[in-house]
């Protein structure tokens, strides 16, 4: 069984084996979580994924991390050349995103809430979206036994605690309160 896990905090700073970057098509860094990659992890990484791009909307490719404590860097691409999104587009990018940690064979994944920042969909159906989605990707991830969702700030953590609730799996007692705490835990069905 995954444990899948609410952290409010910098993505950045998570020591797991991939962290998910939200790109765009061209795979460009400048911006939003991947600019923040970037600045953490060092430019090798963009470099590394500009070389790969264009690629199309939804799908998601692979780089090291750089500098970061994590291996690799998932880049999600779930934000037109316009940095524009859709649920569609998110779901896609989530569900290649977890075919590449499947080939990678990551036992441990962190996303942020893909395109609610620079892309300005709302939090609420982006939180609903990567939950269901995560739901149904796990079984099929078997090396997969930890999975965060890193989240800035209590309107994510909440729209995300929200989502897990009515998702699949039962939300384990642990923080309900991300000005005070940094983690919540649940359980979700696994291989």
């Amino acid at each position: 069984m995954a444990r899948i896990e609410l952290w409010n905090g910098d993505l950045c700073e998570l020591e797991v084996d991939a962290i998910v970057n939200a790109a765009n098509t061209s795979l460009w860094m400048s911006t939003g979580v991947g600019g923040a990659i970037k600045r953490a992890g060092g430019d090798a990484i963009e470099f590394a994924a500009v070389r790969q791009a264009p690629v199309e909307l939804g799908s998601a490719i692979v780089t090291p991390a750089g500098t970061l404590a994590a291996r690799f860097v998932i880049h999600a691409v779930s934000l037109d050349r316009d940095r524009r999104t859709s649920g569609q587009s998110i779901e896609q990018a989530v569900r290649s995103t977890f075919a590449r940690a499947r080939e990678l064979g990551v036992t441990s994944l962190a996303f942020p809430a893909l395109g609610t920042g620079v892309g300005g969909f709302p939090l609420d159906e982006a939180a609903r979206i990567m939950v269901d989605v995560a739901h149904d990707e796990l079984p099929q991830s078997p090396t997969i036994d930890h999975l965060i969702f890193a989240l800035r700030g209590v309107a994510a953590y909440r729209q995300f605690e929200i989502a897990l609730a009515h998702g699949e799996g039962e939300v384990a007692q642990g923080a309900s309160d991300p000005a005070s705490q940094s983690a919540q835990t649940t359980t979700a069905g696994g291989a």
